[in-house]
């Protein structure tokens, strides 16, 4: 009998058919960049003080400048080291009943009692209104713009979840089908509810969709083509996510209302849901839904349009996606260096999704020009993806993810203190920061996936990586609480975590750990290995002999964006169970005694 991957050998691992599809499925990542970080232009904060609409009108009548009123207005207060005009105070003064002239500057109100806006806020909108100015998130009510993010990413963990389960379930295509219909339903809602609190639930909703279908493509195109093409296919698809980095700035410059960014955001999507009419379902997942005749149909379409022809003898096995049901949450604390390694990844995967998210978002509030800051910072994702298959071809894992969680510390720390008049310095070392935290983003999986044996590789990726999803939570709060304190602090807060990730291992690694290989054991990774394994990576055993694994997993040779979190379903293990282990993983996530 053959297996699913002879198949794909004998049809074309990556032909005509499977390009078609892959060209089509990653215009999804390029939409969905805009989700993920559209707040910096949706929830822009401009420049802003305390209204008094007296000013407002002497302001007109005697033709003074904004600064000018905003000098009767505002105190002065020590920001960030600077003394600035305050955005949440004002000078305790009736104006009905002062007498005042043209000529602002006779008039001393140092020591006029100060006391918190009454009459809202007055913005600096430079062309741009966001839904801060639309409902003053500003001052005491800021925190709600930290919530228009975490929302996000609390629908993201909950729809891995979900969506894991739909996908296992129901297969790809119906749940990415579902995934488009609430996303345009969600999306455009957004855009009109009158409310910021209906806001956040359409937010959390649209998390939760968005974030499940994503996944349940990126599994469908590594399950179609041929394991040599795994990795360039998920180096392409997040590519597409880059590239959406790229066309953000240029499309909110010419939408500059929120709700119809928001609109053309979500447009896409429903030009996404012709794709379940064009694109046939995963034929790995009909097989292990013992359905081989329809997976077979689909593979001799696949073949058709690849010019090829398949056998007619072929019998395709089903012990190839087997599902596994042995593997338990116990497996990955139970002996102590499984334990150290599962507390230290989920550290790991944590603190690299607040720090990537907070250095998105910060570029809003640095104060320079939002669109040309956005574009550069988003041109550094592109060389990291290159640099990550440049070095592990040569010189493994362990040095480049360490250099790079390395290198994003000290730009971070170094970024802070550069002064603002040195702006194109600052810039270059902020940009160095992004693609440092890029790259460890992206190869933590690598890690992840090498480190665990294959019997709990898939659950071990699925319960480390739900921490992106809470760091994603918690980064948004991070970044403006502590900005309100001092402007480069967070840098300064997701610098230090960097070092504490650099390897523990001190065993220079050796050459051979390639992808097209199977790991060596003789490379310790980030941490010690076990002792048996010690011993035998002296004879230089591959660990696939030590495992019994007959050929490679797509978790070991997927390049797999940082935003794919795997609490959904693996391309290769589909389990049942994946359900009950994500309701038990959101109460311990939620509710454990470390949180």
């Amino acid at each position: 009998m053959a297996t699913f991957d002879d198949l794909l050998e004998e049809v074309g691992s990556f032909g005509r058919c499977q390009k078609r599809i892959f060209a089509m499925l990653c215009l999804l990542s390029v939409p969905f960049s805009g989700v993920y970080v559209g707040i910096v232009f949706q929830g822009f904060t401009p420049d802003h003080w305390c209204r008094d609409s007296v000013l407002v009108e002497r302001r007109q009548d005697c033709g003074w400048s904004l600064e000018e009123s905003r000098r009767l207005t505002a105190p002065l207060v020590n920001t960030s080291g600077v003394l600035q005009r305050s955005s949440c105070d004002q000078y305790e003064v009736d104006w009905n009943t002062t007498e005042l002239s043209c000529d602002p500057e006779k008039l001393d109100l140092s020591r006029v009692a100060v006391t918190t806006c009454k009459d809202g806020w007055e913005y600096n909108y430079e062309g741009r209104k966001s839904f801060v100015t639309e409902f003053n998130l500003v001052c005491s009510d800021g925190w709600l713009v930290d919530m228009y993010q975490s929302t996000l990413n609390v629908g993201f963990l909950v729809g891995s979840f979900a969506f894991g389960y739909f996908a296992d379930r129901f297969g790809r295509m119906k749940s990415f089908l579902l995934s488009n219909v609430i996303n345009v339903v969600a999306g455009i809602a957004m855009a009109v509810v009158p409310d910021f609190i209906s806001i956040l639930v359409l937010r959390t909703i649209y998390g939760f969709s968005i974030k499940g279908g994503w996944m349940a493509i990126y599994v469908l195109l590594t399950e179609i083509v041929g394991v040599k093409y795994r990795r360039t296919v998920g180096i392409l698809y997040q590519m597409f996510f880059s590239i959406g980095l790229l066309i953000l700035p240029l499309l909110a410059y010419f939408i500059t209302d929120w709700r119809w960014l928001q609109v053309a955001i979500t447009a896409p999507f429903a030009l996404y849901i012709a794709y379940y009419w064009f694109i046939p379902e995963s034929p790995r997942w009909l097989i292990s839904q013992n359905n081989s005749s329809k997976a077979l149909e689909i593979t001799k379409a696949i073949a058709k349009e690849n010019g090829k022809k398949l056998s007619l003898n072929f019998e395709i096995s089903t012990d190839d996606e087997a599902e596994s049901t042995s593997a338990s949450l116990l497996d990955l604390i139970r002996t102590p260096n499984m334990r150290k390694h599962t507390f230290i990844l989920m550290f790991n995967w944590f603190t690299s999704a607040v720090v990537y998210q907070g250095l998105i978002m910060r570029v809003g509030i640095t104060g320079g020009n939002v669109y040309i800051d956005f574009l550069i910072s988003g041109l550094v994702e592109f060389p990291a993806a290159f640099l990550i298959l440049l070095t592990i071809e040569r010189i493994g894992r362990r040095l480049p993810f360490a250099s790079a969680n390395i290198l994003a510390g000290v730009s971070c720390i170094v970024t802070a203190f550069i002064p603002d008049s040195m702006f194109w310095l600052k810039t270059t070392v902020a940009c160095i920061g992004r693609l440092g935290i890029t790259m460890a983003f992206e190869m933590v999986v690598f890690v992840n996936t090498e480190l665990y044996p294959t019997r709990v590789r898939n659950l071990g990726v699925s319960v480390c990586s739900t921490l992106c999803d809470v760091g994603g939570i918690v980064s948004p709060f991070l970044l403006y609480r502590l900005a309100s304190i001092w402007l480069e602090l967070p840098l300064i807060i997701f610098g230090l975590p960097a070092f504490t990730l650099a390897p523990a291992a001190t065993s220079p690694t050796r050459p051979g750990f390639c992808s097209g290989s199977p790991p060596i054991l003789s490379l310790k990774l980030i941490f010690p290995l076990p002792r048996p394994r010690r011993l035998l990576s002296t004879l230089a055993i591959p660990q696939s002999s030590l495992l019994h694994s007959s050929r490679p997993s797509i978790l070991s040779n997927a390049h797999y964006h940082p935003l794919l979190s795997f609490s959904g379903s693996s391309p290769l293990i589909l389990p049942r169970q994946h359900f009950l282990f994500s309701v038990l993983l959101t109460f311990n996530t939620l509710f454990g005694s470390s949180h």
